[in-house]
């Protein structure tokens, strides 16, 4: 069965999910928020199974024009759900609504559900109340501008639960953002790597599954494993498929130091749950502190962004030895993300390029400093 299905993700990021999509072979239509693209069950697991920047990939049930809750019902009605959903599918209703006339979204989930319940009662000749005691297919109907968007979830927990995050410290940042910041850097797997605050390791974890092609929700299950129409032989086929393109040969330099030395175990722990512990070098070192002699690397770091006004001057006297730091380490390309408007002041160089990312609710800027690779004789 072919299926009209959305990626869906973060602000600022839509190019990355649709660039992921396209190396997977699918054609694509890049949206605010989530990316397009057709596929059967199979592509369904390999999206889930690969794509590091996303948050779920749902199936498009319906889209339709409603400015009354009868088009609401008769069309959510209309649609074939007992092709999908057995007599005791569990299918909880989310909803939202933007700029439309059906605004309250308890009264449009509860219409959508009973749109559904009365086609399944009619389908499956059944009396009363529907079980609900089955399989799970999370369902949402979006409203934006009286335009419907019916669609259900295959991935279950949001993508950037890769199952590694044992432990986490403060702030931490999302897996599949993390994923995005690297693949928003110049960076190959043979270039060193650093980074320098590197809190619970997600960043060079992330890199690290870049770099062996570790497909990220290899060690996770998805919500649609329990349909009954998705089989259990296809989703371990696609999964094996998965293990066999790893690259477990290559030599890597990812470096990740932090002040740290909680933080250092933490990171340890979740690197070795990843399976790439021995692919980072850990450290216990302040930023001021970092030395090498490496050339043509990249640095990817999220650090601390003061957003309380009390720890602003802290915050700069870093972003200042940030500056000392790396602004001499010429062929080394630099990628900071942080919401301080300040920062290209305190790290003493305007970036090459800025861009807009969405850290959770926070807007925050990826300030890019590209470094000029020192030719080396071969």
């Amino acid at each position: 069965m072919k299926f009209n299905l959305i990626a869906t993700c973060a602000a600022g990021i839509e190019s990355l999910v649709g660039k992921e999509l396209r190396d997977l072979g699918y054609a694509t239509s890049v949206e605010n928020g989530r990316v397009r693209f057709e596929g059967t069950e199979e592509d369904i697991i390999n999206a889930n199974l690969w794509l590091r920047t996303a948050d779920r990939v749902k199936i498009i049930m319906s889209e339709f024009k409603a400015t009354d809750f009868e088009t609401l019902y008769e069309t959510t009605k209309a649609i074939d759900w007992q092709t999908y959903l057995p007599m005791d599918a569990a299918f909880p209703v989310e909803g939202k609504s933007r700029n439309s006339k059906l605004h309250s979204v308890p009264d449009v989930q509860r219409i959508v559900k009973k749109a559904i319940v009365d086609k399944l009662a009619e389908e499956y000749h059944r009396r009363g109340r529907l079980p609900e005691t089955g399989a799970e297919f999370p369902l949402e109907v979006a409203v934006n501008k009286d335009q419907v968007m019916l669609t259900m979830d295959t991935t279950g927990s949001s993508l950037f639960k890769r199952g590694y995050r044992i432990e986490k410290g403060p702030a931490p940042l999302k897996e599949n953002m993390a994923a995005a910041l690297v693949m928003l850097t110049n960076w190959y797997p043979d270039m060193p790597f650093l980074d320098p605050f590197c809190g619970s390791g997600t960043i060079p974890i992330e890199a690290a599954l870049i770099a062996r092609n570790i497909a990220p929700g290899f060690n996770r299950d998805f919500v649609c494993e329990t349909w009954d129409w998705i089989s259990a032989d296809m989703v371990e086929k696609q999964r094996a498929l998965a293990d066999d393109k790893a690259d477990y040969d290559a030599e890597l330099q990812i470096m990740a130091s932090d002040i740290d030395g909680s933080m250092i175990e933490i990171a340890k722990k979740n690197a070795m749950e990843a399976g790439v512990f021995a692919d980072i070098t850990f450290k216990q070192i302040a930023v001021a502190d970092f030395k090498t002699d490496k050339i043509n690397g990249v640095v990817v770091g999220n650090p601390p962004y003061g957003e309380r006004m009390a720890e602003k001057p802290q915050v700069e006297k870093l972003y200042a030895q940030l500056g000392d730091v790396f602004r001499p380490m010429t062929s080394w390309s630099k990628y900071f993300l942080t919401s301080d408007l300040d920062f290209e002041h305190c790290y003493g160089q305007t970036a090459t390029k800025k861009r807009k990312l969405y850290n959770g609710a926070l807007r925050t800027d990826y300030y890019q400093y590209w470094g000029k690779k020192i030719r080396t004789q071969a």
